[in-house]
């Protein structure tokens, strides 16, 4: 095992009910648990917190109780919008409020012991890590959503920006890596999630029943899922489809829901705080995404033998699933292939048990053991790299004894401290 260290995980924020948060949390519980001394960094507090099983084997630290500046930098693109006064006052606060955020994050650096390491598992949060003191830190900057889906948001020139001068940016796929590898970030690397969860039960698979988990959200597409339902439930008036998670879109798609006649067969059932509940009631797990980084709700199904349903809109999709061995596959936004294929699953129970085993062997490819394996190897070369660049320290010269007095014999260090 690779000796202690200190490693601090900084997020937008670590309470949130998302699957980041959830990443978060188990990172910090599998490096504490072998003897790191993590801290969990939020930059601000999430808007409806969750306690994510926190143990106490870590500690949580919050830079703001409540994030009242504009979320983005201001960058006026007219010669007139530079002019104005407000909104120059509003860049100028925030500017003073994400100072005074980075102040205490140097605060925690300074108290790291040598060859700590900073992940930052979000560009937001970035900012404030570029604003503080990282002196002999490594810092790894993380994306955990597609090249895709970051080339296709604000988040692309913000990630370029932020992450070019990291000692490493880390994605979730080769196939990720090698597309910001050829968009020039040439400090990119990639390590996949780990498995965050143990089954106490696995599903029958006989419940007449299809889950899908996550946020309320455009780019989750559950809007498509609907779509795609009205095919399914009318051919199979038995089943149900079983909706968690909260979001933006939730008015939107409770109505679209009654409208189409739905209300009888799908529930929305909110958060559900242990996922195994969602799980073990279900047949089959549907996931509608339009953009994905590496699924956690798709790892959590594959663990508890559950065959997936997905589009195939990123590369952590295809890697988690082999299509017709462990789940099924469509093409992105395609919803009668997705409905064709939720349709095979809910028709041939001896194909969900096929394809939920080969899920459960193949998940064990993430097992918390061998990614953390890879991140030792990270760890170790980002410090053979900042040993290799570090100066080499001045020759020391011989101080001739003083006549008449005995050199004092040179100091033990103390026990437990960092030179041991």
């Amino acid at each position: 095992m690779a000796a202690p260290r200190d490693v601090f995980i900084v997020c937008n924020n670590a309470d949130d009910m998302g699957g980041l948060q959830r990443w978060a949390h188990h990172m910090a519980r599998l490096l504490a648990g072998r003897g790191d001394r993590v801290t969990l960094v939020g930059v601000t507090r999430g808007t409806e917190p969750h306690h994510h099983g926190r143990d106490g084997s870590y500690a949580v630290e919050v830079l703001h109780g409540e994030w009242r500046s504009p979320t983005l930098a201001w960058r006026p693109g007219k010669a007139l919008r530079r002019l104005d006064p407000a909104a120059r006052a509003r860049d100028l606060r925030r500017t003073a409020a994400q100072r005074r955020g980075a102040a205490r994050l140097s605060e925690l650096f300074a108290a790291a012991r040598p060859g700590a390491v900073v992940i930052v598992a979000q560009v937001w949060a970035m900012e404030w890590v570029r604003l503080a003191d990282t002196s002999g830190l490594r810092v790894v900057g993380m994306s955990h959503e597609s090249y895709q889906a970051t080339r296709g948001s604000s988040r692309y020139r913000r990630v370029k920006e932020h992450y070019a001068r990291a000692d490493r940016m880390l994605v979730l796929t080769a196939e990720d890596a090698d597309a910001w590898a050829r968009d020039g970030m040439t400090n990119v690397d990639h390590i996949p999630n780990a498995l965050h969860v143990t089954p106490s039960v696995h599903p029958t698979l006989d419940l007449p029943v299809v889950a899908c988990v996550g946020r309320l959200a455009y780019e989750k597409g559950v809007d498509l899922l609907l779509e795609a339902w009205e095919r399914v439930a009318g051919r199979h008036p038995g089943w149900r489809l079983h909706v968690y998670g909260n979001g933006p879109d939730e008015p939107e798609l409770r109505a679209r829901a009654d409208a189409a006649g739905l209300s009888g067969s799908v529930e929305f059932r909110g958060v559900v705080a242990d996922v195994e509940e969602a799980l073990v009631e279900a047949s089959v797990l549907a996931l509608p995404s339009r953009a994905e980084g590496f699924p956690m709700s798709v790892l959590e199904a594959m663990a508890y033998g559950l065959p997936t349903v997905a589009f195939d809109c990123a590369p952590g999709v295809r890697t988690l699933i082999e299509d017709g061995r462990d789940g099924l596959l469509a093409a992105p936004g395609d919803v009668t292939a997705f409905a064709a294929a939720l349709g095979r699953l809910i028709e041939d129970p001896e194909l969900r048990r096929l394809l939920g085993a080969g899920a459960r062997a193949s998940v064990l490819r993430f097992r918390p053991d061998v990614v953390l394996a890879r991140w030792d190897r990270l760890f170790d070369l980002l410090h053979r790299e900042f040993a290799a660049a570090a100066p080499a320290p001045a020759p020391v010269r011989p101080v001739p004894p003083v006549p008449g007095r005995v050199a004092a014999r040179e100091a033990e260090p103390a026990l437990g401290g960092d030179s041991f």
